[in-house]
């Protein structure tokens, strides 16, 4: 089975090569996040966790292998003492036999026991494209919020302006520091959409290579239980 620190790797390299964008235009990032500071630290929070969740999909696997290994030994007294998570509908199946270290599937179980991990692993990563969802909606919401508050503070401008002024130059600063707040809601407004589609472009290639790790774990385990059920069936089909 494919080992899934190359997954780690690339997830863990990518991440770096994002902060050191980041940080090379951290004065920006900075003026563009401290225009909403509340608003876009809720999205980098989202984006943090969902980050977490994508790793520890990627992690979970590494039990499981160990868990197949002590079965592909064949060596005695190597029995599992712990039931894993992701291959809990194969543990059931094995039952007494893992005391053994030992199985044999028939082809219905072996349909069953796949199933049931395709399931488990479908799960898990219906999680994280929540996230990315997430992530998005917030990006849209700040969007919005903020257009809204322009468009309020616009109208506020136009209803303030007093034209029957003569001295024109009070009329256009009047107007100049009306425009501040409508400003600042245009600020939110981008602010808002840079950090949530930019979290979910981020989050979303680390789902991707996740969910590689997965199908890669997924293949082999498909790859070794259809030999062993294939053995299975010979077995049986021998008239001695």
């Amino acid at each position: 089975m494919s080992n899934p620190k190359h997954t780690l790797f690339w997830m863990t390299l990518f991440l770096v090569v994002v902060v050191v964008v980041c940080a090379l235009i951290h004065k920006p990032l900075q003026a563009a996040f401290m225009a909403n500071w509340v608003f876009n630290l809720l999205i980098v929070c989202v984006l943090l966790v969902g980050i977490a969740i994508t790793y520890r999909q990627v992690f979970v696997l590494f039990p499981e292998m160990r868990w197949i290994a002590q079965f592909r030994t064949g060596n005695a007294g190597l029995s599992v003492l712990q039931e894993p998570r992701l291959l809990k509908p194969l543990a059931r199946q094995l039952d007494d036999d893992s005391k053994r270290d030992r199985f044999s599937l028939s082809t219905m179980s072996l349909r069953t026991v796949l199933d049931g991990i395709h399931s488990r692993m479908d799960e898990q990563r219906e999680i994280t494209r929540y996230f990315i969802s997430l992530l998005i909606f917030l990006g849209l919401l700040g969007t919005f919020w903020g257009l809204l508050g322009t468009i309020n503070s616009v109208g506020a401008v136009i209803v303030n302006l007093d034209m029957s002024q003569e001295d024109f130059g009070k009329v256009f600063a009047g107007l100049q520091s009306g425009l501040l707040e409508p400003l600042e809601g245009m600020g939110t407004a981008f602010s808002s959409s840079l950090l949530g589609l930019g979290g979910s472009l981020v989050l979303g290639f680390l789902d991707i290579q996740a969910g590689h790790a997965q199908n890669r774990f997924y293949d082999g385990l498909e790859e070794w239980l259809t030999g062993v059920t294939n053995l299975v069936d010979r077995v049986d089909d021998d008239p001695r």
